[in-house]
């Protein structure tokens, strides 16, 4: 009875939290049934008619859907490779400069655009790439003819890829540091007694020491193959780049909200939650096989 007294102000804080995820996320899980129904506007959602599985079945025979997938595969897989490369390669170089002011002078002008919304970015991406943007402006300095970047299903994955990298890279690249200051210092100076030079330290000493951060964050970024950014595709996109930029996410959103086809629309979805279930379930697995990461 004492410790339950003693515990009370604790789940008095989780309170809050847990009321938000009853609201947001338990509840809402009982619109699933849709998927299941030939949903009509305005009709109860236990009045709808039960159709089985013939959204799942219509879902698969859409044209569009093959595009969609291959995508959002796409630019995820894209977004991870260089979401790794990237901070690993900015941190090893950061990593080498001695003067201190600077260092962290440059790791704060890399993380701001982190805390930046994709509203806001987006804006600016489509001020730097528009037809009279900065881009097009110094281009035709050298005789470039205007191009549109976002309009263009050439350019468009790139610059969702590389702005995504832009925004994100400079969080990862604190991580990483973090990793590379948990290195012994006596290992280099033991190398440096051996003759050593930068490459050899940084093949036999600094890589090895971050390698099981590398591989958790690469293995947990497993599970977010299927999402491709909602909030950033949304923000930039058009119909017009339809072909190489439209996700499951904005499909969803397109056929739901603006379409109207609940009923498909959740069937979309859900086909995507199970797989990233799925897909989350072998990177934990992977986590704990390569990284002895584990969270139960």
């Amino acid at each position: 009875m004492k410790d339950k007294k003693t515990l009370f102000h604790y789940h008095l804080m989780l309170s809050p939290g847990i009321l938000l995820l009853l609201i947001f996320s338990i509840i809402p899980m009982f619109g699933i049934a849709m998927a299941f129904q030939n949903v009509i506007p305005g009709k109860k959602i236990w009045k709808q008619e039960w159709i089985g599985w013939d959204n799942f079945t219509f879902m698969l025979q859409i044209p569009d859907i093959k595009q969609v997938v291959i995508n959002t595969v796409v630019i995820a897989t894209m977004k991870i490779t260089l979401g790794i490369i990237i901070p690993v390669t900015f941190a090893l170089l950061l990593h080498e400069v001695r003067t201190r002011w600077f260092k962290r002078t440059v790791q704060t002008i890399v993380y701001l655009p982190h805390f930046m919304s994709w509203v806001i970015l987006a804006g600016i991406m489509v001020n730097i790439f528009s037809l009279d943007g900065i881009v097009n402006q110094l281009a035709g300095l050298f005789g470039v003819e205007p191009v549109m970047f976002l309009a263009s299903n050439t350019w468009f994955r790139h610059i969702v890829v590389w702005s995504d990298v832009w925004k994100e890279f400079g969080f990862g690249t604190i991580v990483y540091l973090a990793a590379l200051t948990g290195i012994n210092p006596s290992l280099y100076e033991a190398a440096e007694i051996d003759g050593a030079n930068r490459l050899h330290k940084l093949r036999y000493i600094t890589l090895p020491g971050i390698m099981p951060t590398i591989i958790l964050l690469t293995t947990l970024s497993l599970g977010n193959v299927l999402n491709a950014g909602f909030d950033q595709i949304f923000n930039l996109y058009n119909p017009l780049v339809y072909s190489s930029g439209d996700v499951i996410d904005t499909y969803v959103y397109r056929l739901g909200l603006v379409q109207m086809q609940y009923g498909l629309a959740t069937a979309v979805g859900l086909l995507k939650s199970v797989v990233a279930i799925v897909l989350i379930a072998i990177s934990y697995r992977l986590a704990y096989t390569f990284a002895n990461y584990r969270i139960f």
